[in-house]
């Protein structure tokens, strides 16, 4: 278990559009978007020096949860692998995997690979899940999802960590082999997502890092506290990779219609805002970029990179 970014640092990503369309947070123009486009902002991102772009996961939205978060839900791993073809040096992110969906191991043979395809780039961003109707769906236990992360973790880490792993199953007194290894050593690391107390624990006792699904009920500050103290009485590491929902941005004037919350303006009062997150020991910003079409997204990120972001270290 460790944190990857590096001391002092702060970095930044963002779920990317087209891939998820939910209408929490779907922008007009995506509605006729595809492949080009995704390609264009992921593309973008990786110029402009993002940490990371993020691809969601569901696998089936049965009826009448469509409406809200309609059907457009790109595979998470098939995506992260076509983009990994298309990138350089952007991390892979699944904001977030549903590990109860899935064996332990068919998790890490994807991430696995994915990571030795995309010369460790891999992070695999791990969830409990949240869509009950999708849970019955697919004949999985909904109440012990929590628990199902839980018991995964293990296995996983341990196919990450060598290529004979002994894990429960049959052939596990002799081990399983698995290949092809991860091109970072000890594997991709784990972020946990979830805002819930228990997603919290979670985050604290088992992942490298922490991705928050919003603002936890606690608040974050508190929330980062028990982290910490979770952290110190199991004995583990201090470093860990804080993340926060930081909100969508538009560098200048947009010109059209954007959410209240987004944060507009020059470099310098973007960054104003958004500098109250790393005295809270935060080391990550998940951002929304806002455009009229995936050029004008596109170009907001480069303006964030070169302008915004260098604002924000130190």
């Amino acid at each position: 278990m460790a944190a990857i970014i590096e001391p002092g640092q702060v970095v930044w990503g963002l779920q990317l559009p087209v891939q998820s369309q939910s209408t929490n947070f779907v922008q007009p123009w995506e509605a006729s978007a595809g492949p080009a486009e995704l390609a264009t902002i992921a593309q973008a991102a990786d110029r402009a020096g993002a940490y990371y772009v993020a691809v969601c996961d569901h696998v089936a939205v049965p009826r009448p949860a469509d409406e809200a978060m309609s059907t457009v839900w790109y595979d998470t791993v098939a995506t992260l692998g076509w983009l990994a073809a298309r990138t350089e040096r952007v991390h892979l992110l699944s904001h977030v995997y549903v590990l109860a969906y899935r064996h332990p191991l068919a998790v890490a043979k994807a991430f696995m690979t994915l990571d030795h395809l995309s010369a460790g780039r891999a992070i695999l961003g791990a969830g409990a899940g949240h869509l009950r109707s999708e849970f019955d769906l697919l004949e999985v236990d909904f109440a012990g999802r929590g628990g199902a992360v839980e018991s995964a973790i293990g296995p996983i880490r341990a196919a990450f960590a060598e290529e004979y792993p002994t894990v429960g199953g049959p052939g596990a007194e002799v081990g399983v082999g698995m290949a092809p290894r991860p091109a970072r050593p000890g594997g991709p690391p784990i972020w946990i997502g979830g805002s819930s107390r228990a997603a919290i624990r979670r985050a604290a006792l088992l992942g490298d890092g922490w991705l928050p699904q919003g603002p936890p009920k606690m608040g974050t500050s508190a929330a980062i506290e028990l982290i910490r103290s979770l952290r110190a009485e199991a004995g583990l590491p201090e470093a860990f990779d804080l993340g926060v929902t930081a909100g969508p941005v538009y560098v200048g004037d947009p010109g059209f219609d954007v959410e209240p919350y987004c944060r507009t303006g020059s470099p310098d009062e973007i960054a104003a805002g958004l500098r109250k997150f790393p005295p809270k020991g935060i080391n990550q910003l998940q951002l929304g970029f806002r455009g009229r079409d995936a050029a004008e997204v596109a170009d907001q990120l480069e303006r964030f990179g070169a302008e915004v972001a260098p604002l924000l270290q130190g």
